[in-house]
C-alpha cells in the first residue's frame, strides 16, 4: 500500500500526478459534499467533492482551473486517502502538511517534483500545493459537525 511513510514512493507519487494530473470531474450524485476552495494568490480554484459512508472516504472528485502544483496535490489526494477512514485521513493530511510547512522532507529525493520545488522561494506556493487538501479538511469538519 502506498503511503507517506516512505519517501521515495512519495516521491513517485508527486512526479505521477505532476505529469498526468488526473481531474476526476465533479459529480451530480447525492452522497456528495462539495467545497470550492480559491486560492489567495492566484487563479486557482477547485471544487473538491467527498462521499463519506460510515466514517470511511468513498470516493473523492474535483474540478476546477488550476495550476500544475494544484492539480498535482489534489491528484495525489485521492490517491492516497480514497477508502481511508476519518482519522487516517487526518493523519495522511497533517503529514503532507509538515511535509510542506516543515520541510519534513528529503530535498535531494523531493528536489524536482513540483509540490516542493521552489515551493519556499515563493510563499504563495506553498498555498497552492495545499488547496485541495484544505478542502478536504474542510469538508471532514462540516462532516463531523452534522
Amino acid at each position: 500500500m502506498r503511503s507517506l511513510d516512505n519517501p521515495l514512493i512519495l516521491r513517485e507519487i508527486i512526479m505521477d500526478h505532476y505529469q498526468n494530473p488526473r481531474n476526476h470531474g465533479i459529480v451530480d450524485e447525492e452522497g456528495y459534499k462539495k467545497v470550492n476552495m480559491n486560492s489567495e494568490t492566484c487563479i486557482d480554484n477547485i471544487d473538491v467533492e467527498v462521499k463519506m459512508n460510515n466514517d470511511i472516504i468513498e470516493d473523492i472528485r474535483f474540478d476546477g482551473e488550476a495550476c500544475a502544483i494544484s492539480t498535482a496535490s489534489t491528484s495525489i489526494m485521492t490517491e492516497l486517502v480514497k477508502g481511508k477512514s476519518v482519522e487516517e485521513a487526518k493523519t495522511i493530511h497533517q503529514q503532507y502538511m509538515n511535509m510542506i510547512f516543515e520541510k519534513d522532507y528529503d530535498e535531494d529525493l523531493l528536489e524536482e517534483a513540483i509540490a516542493f520545488k521552489n515551493t519556499h522561494k515563493q510563499a504563495n506556493r506553498i498555498k497552492c500545493a495545499t488547496i485541495g487538501w484544505n478542502a478536504l479538511e474542510e469538508l471532514i469538519s462540516s462532516k463531523e459537525g452534522e
